[in-house]
């Protein structure tokens, strides 16, 4: 199961119909309009996710 970045609903890649990719990573979607948020600017929605691993998250 993957993550939608925009709301954070559990995604099956198996059977998802909305995927974009981005910096070589595929991402998720549960709803056009979550897809269409990412579209428009990935960087907004992943900011957490670069991080990941760093202990530099938010608290």
């Amino acid at each position: 199961m993957a993550i939608d970045p925009i709301c954070k609903m559990a995604v099956d890649e198996k059977t998802a119909k909305l995927v974009s990719e981005y910096k070589g990573k595929k991402y998720y979607f549960c709803a056009p309009g979550c897809k269409k948020a990412f579209d428009q600017n990935p960087e907004k929605h992943l900011g957490g996710e670069m991080v990941k691993g760093g202990g530099g998250g938010i608290r």
